[in-house]
């Protein structure tokens, strides 16, 4: 018997071309497979081939695991009981007992050639991939194979990859035989094998578009900063030259529009705004929000947003449908974008100028005029007033050193007092909130305010509820509490898991 096994093993590596150890590997699994049989239950069998002398012996193996997290006598040992056996074992190491192994006969030896043939084809399909990888290409041409629960199939050469549903843009009707370009998002590791993912609506694919239609972006001598699509519709793209003889613009359009028009005619038709990229931050967010004319701007770098004000006449074009063009902007440049009118700008500032004033008002404890004069002067924080160089302060022809020292002072001591009544809020709020992501002292004190003092309190806030006490954005507030919701859901997967090994145990 073991010459037999020597005899396939060297026969088989011959007509497959493989190597010898990947047959003795295969012929392990099928005896191991074949010995498992002997178990109505599952059991994990190792089979062990000299590959000398060609005998071979069976064990049957259990997972050592910690105290108290056994959840299959068959396949798991816990590490006290394990320890009696041997005295140095670990969790994650196995407990082993020799078994009579599986006679080799006729049906091991099929079972090693399909376990052979399968490992054939993977090693194939890997090397197929990486032959594709190392070309470096990332978009992708190729045929519409099938269709697949709603996914489309793309043969390129010899690689099948998958062009998923929400990859697709929208109202595209992609049928087999149908010519398609796509994007490489990404590779997924699956049982089958791995599996191409592309995409379509990637905003890296209309980057790759214009890099195959604009020579000048293959060559260096341009490039494209950033883009944002909604796909199918309307996209952006940020575009950029150090060389002042190319007119970046006119040059991803082309002669007649022919560049861009390649592009749209790729994408079912959508609509490409390009761009001028910009180091300043809110030169950029100008050219971003085209065809609408700015009228002025306010950056925020501690929120990172923009306050964007245009005129009356200009606000359906720079929000666009359905906030598209605004949207898109945010995108494209990375900063929340928020749009108002002249009037509303003038509000909105009015109001924050009051909210000033009422502050110097109540914590200098000084009058109208003397709060005003601060506000004039640029003053919007308790901060400013106690740590601004004093030279500064004195500057200002109306106040005379006293008065600059005193004020210096009464900020100084309203900022402590506000830290000290900070730390006694902060003491009855639970450290699960303290410990949230993207949570910290300022706004865990104003939550309190508000009677919030642990996660589950946040968690079961709505999104309007959380910017109103807190001032926070939008989009932090949704942050926020979907963080704070995560054990929630986390639990119920929990919950659920246990309640199927319940049902399954009781079958």
């Amino acid at each position: 018997m073991s010459r037999e096994i020597l005899m396939l093993a060297d026969a088989l590596a011959r007509e497959k071309s493989v190597d010898r150890e990947i047959v003795f590997q295969a012929l392990e699994m099928a005896l191991a497979s074949a010995t498992k049989k002997q178990f109505s239950d599952e059991v994990d069998v190792r089979v062990s081939i000299d590959r000398d002398s060609g005998d071979y012996e069976a064990f049957r193996r259990w997972q050592v695991v910690a105290d108290g997290e056994l959840e299959d006598h068959d396949l798991q040992i816990i590490l006290t009981e394990a320890r009696k056996q041997i005295d140095d074992v670990e969790v994650g190491d196995y407990i082993e007992e020799e078994m009579e192994a599986a006679p080799f006969g006729r049906i091991s030896a099929q079972a090693a050639k399909q376990v052979i043939l399968q490992r054939i084809r993977e090693a194939e399909r890997e090397q197929i991939l990486k032959d594709f990888l190392e070309r470096g290409e990332s978009v992708i041409n190729g045929t519409v194979k099938r269709m697949e629960r709603g996914d489309v199939i793309v043969e390129a050469g010899k690689i099948e990859a998958r062009l998923p549903r929400d990859q697709m843009i929208p109202k595209e009707n992609l049928r087999p035989g149908d010519r398609v370009r796509a994007y490489l998002l990404r590779v997924d590791r699956t049982p089958r094998g791995p599996q191409i993912i592309l995409s379509r609506t990637a905003p890296e694919f209309i980057m790759k578009l214009f890099e195959l239609e604009v020579p000048e972006i293959e060559q260096g001598l341009m490039e494209i900063k950033s883009a944002a699509r909604d796909a199918g519709v309307r996209a952006k793209i940020a575009v950029f030259t150090k060389d002042r003889r190319i007119d970046p613009i006119g040059t991803c359009v082309g002669v007649r529009g022919s560049r861009v028009q390649a592009v749209t005619h790729e994408l079912a038709g959508e609509r490409v705004d390009i761009v001028l990229w910009s180091e300043d931050p809110a030169q950029f967010v100008i050219g971003a929000l085209a065809p609408a004319n700015v009228s002025s701007i306010v950056v925020d770098e501690e929120r990172h947003a923009m306050d964007v004000v245009v005129d009356e006449a200009e606000l359906a074009v720079a929000i666009g449908r359905g906030g598209q063009n605004v949207r898109l902007a945010s995108d494209l440049t990375g900063w929340q974008i928020n749009i108002m009118t002249s009037d509303e700008s003038q509000e909105r500032l009015e109001k924050e100028r009051q909210s000033v004033l009422q502050v110097f008002i109540d914590k200098l404890d000084v009058d109208e005029e003397v709060a005003a004069l601060l506000v004039e002067e640029g003053f919007s924080s308790l901060e400013e007033v106690a740590y601004v160089p004093l030279n500064e302060m004195l500057e200002i022809e109306a106040l005379d050193e006293d008065t600059v020292n005193e004020l210096r002072t009464r900020a100084r001591n309203a900022l402590l007092t506000e830290a000290i009544a900070q730390e006694e809020r902060l003491e009855t709020t639970a450290q699960d909130l303290l410990d949230l992501e993207g949570m910290d002292a300022e706004l865990a004190a104003k939550l309190s305010e508000g009677r919030i003092f642990t996660r589950d309190d946040l968690a079961e806030l709505a999104v309007d509820e959380l910017v109103e006490l807190s001032d926070v954005s939008e989009d932090r507030a949704r942050e926020l509490i979907m963080k704070a919701r995560e054990h929630w859901f986390a639990e119920e997967t929990s919950a659920d898991s246990t309640q199927g090994g319940s049902a399954q145990d009781g079958q």
